[in-house]
C-alpha cells in the first residue's frame, strides 16, 4: 500500500507534470466474444469486474442484453452472469446492489446472490445510459437521448436535470456530479449549478476520476482517450478509431493503476496502465 501512495504521489504531484507525460501501456486483450460490452465496472472489494452487455444495437429493447462478471486479468469470463435485459449501459454499486441503466429501468441487483432483486422504472426516460452513486447512495443516470439527468433516491426516481444535451458519462467525485455532455466536461454542484471542465475533441461517454487532485480519464464512443489535468488540458491517450474499436464507458482500478476500456463493436475488453514518464524518471 505504501508503494501504490508513493506512486499516485509520483503521477500526480510536485513534479509539474503536464499531461502530455501521461501514456497508456496495454497489458492484455480479450478475444473478440464478448457480447457488445458497454461498460466495465471494477469492484475491488471482490476483486471481479462487472462488464454490461448490449449484444445487440445500442437501443434495441430485445432482451438479449445482460451483464457479466469478469477476473481483473481478464481470463474469465461468465457472460451468463445475468440474462433478459435490453440494452444495459452504466453501473454503480451501493452495498450488496449492482444498480444498471437499461433504456428506461434502473435495474437492481443482488450481488450475493446473482439475481435481478427490482427493476425501477423511470416514467419519461427513453434512452437511460451512464449511472453513478453518491456518497449517500443517490443514484444519477443519465438519458441521452432525452437530454437529462435523473435521480433516484430510495428507489424512487425523479427528474434532476433537464437541458443537458446529449448527455452521458457521469461520476459522482468530490463532493461534484461531473457529467459529458456532448463535447463539455463539467461539474455539477449541490445547487445544480453548471462548471465547465474542458472542451473533449469529441462526444465524451466514460468518465474516470484518476487522481486527488483534480484529474480525469474521459472516453469517446468512436474509439478515442483522454487524460485532462487539472487546468483543463486535454491529451489524447488512445485513439483506436482506424482499428474499427470503439472506447464506451471504462472502468478504472485505481490500486494497480489500470484502465479497462469496452470495445462495443469490437467485442473485447482491452486493459491498460496508466503512466507517466516524469514519475518513472524521478523512481530511477
Amino acid at each position: 500500500m505504501k508503494r501504490i501512495y508513493f506512486l499516485l504521489v509520483l503521477l500526480f504531484a510536485g513534479l509539474n507534470v503536464d499531461a502530455q507525460d501521461f501514456y497508456l501501456e496495454k497489458l492484455w486483450e480479450t478475444d473478440t466474444i464478448v457480447k457488445t460490452p458497454e461498460s466495465v465496472l471494477i469492484d475491488n472489494k471482490r476483486n471481479i469486474a462487472f462488464v454490461s452487455l448490449i449484444d445487440g444495437m445500442s437501443w434495441d429493447k430485445d432482451g438479449k442484453g445482460g451483464v457479466a462478471k469478469m477476473s481483473l486479468d481478464g481470463t474469465e469470463l461468465n457472460q451468463e452472469w445475468i440474462t433478459g435485459l435490453n440494452a444495459p449501459k452504466g453501473m454503480g454499486i451501493s452495498g450488496n446492489r449492482l444498480f444498471v441503466a437499461d433504456f428506461d429501468e434502473v435495474v437492481v441487483i443482488n450481488i450475493k446472490k446473482g439475481e435481478i432483486e427490482k427493476k425501477i422504472k423511470v416514467e419519461g426516460a427513453v434512452g437511460l445510459n451512464d449511472l453513478t452513486i453518491d456518497d449517500k447512495g443517490i443514484i444519477y443516470v443519465s438519458d441521452s437521448q432525452e437530454g437529462k439527468i435523473y435521480k433516484v433516491e430510495k428507489d424512487v426516481p425523479a427528474l434532476y436535470l433537464d437541458n443537458t444535451p446529449k448527455v452521458n458519462g457521469l461520476k459522482f467525485h468530490n463532493k461534484h456530479l461531473y457529467a459529458a455532455i456532448g463535447k463539455r466536461f463539467v461539474k455539477i454542484d449541490i445547487n445544480k449549478k453548471i462548471t465547465d471542465v474542458a472542451e473533449l475533441p469529441e462526444i465524451g461517454d466514460g468518465i474516470e476520476p484518476i487522481g486527488p487532485f483534480g484529474d480525469f480519464i474521459l472516453t469517446s464512443w468512436i474509439g478515442q482517450v483522454y487524460i485532462i489535468t487539472t487546468g483543463g488540458k486535454v491529451e489524447t491517450l488512445l485513439n483506436t478509431v482506424s482499428m474499427k474499436k470503439n472506447a464506451a464507458d471504462i472502468g478504472w482500478n485505481p490500486q494497480k493503476f489500470e484502465l479497462y476500456v469496452p470495445t462495443f463493436y469490437g467485442k473485447t475488453i482491452a486493459a491498460y496502465q496508466l503512466k507517466n514518464r516524469k514519475a518513472e524518471q524521478k523512481e530511477k
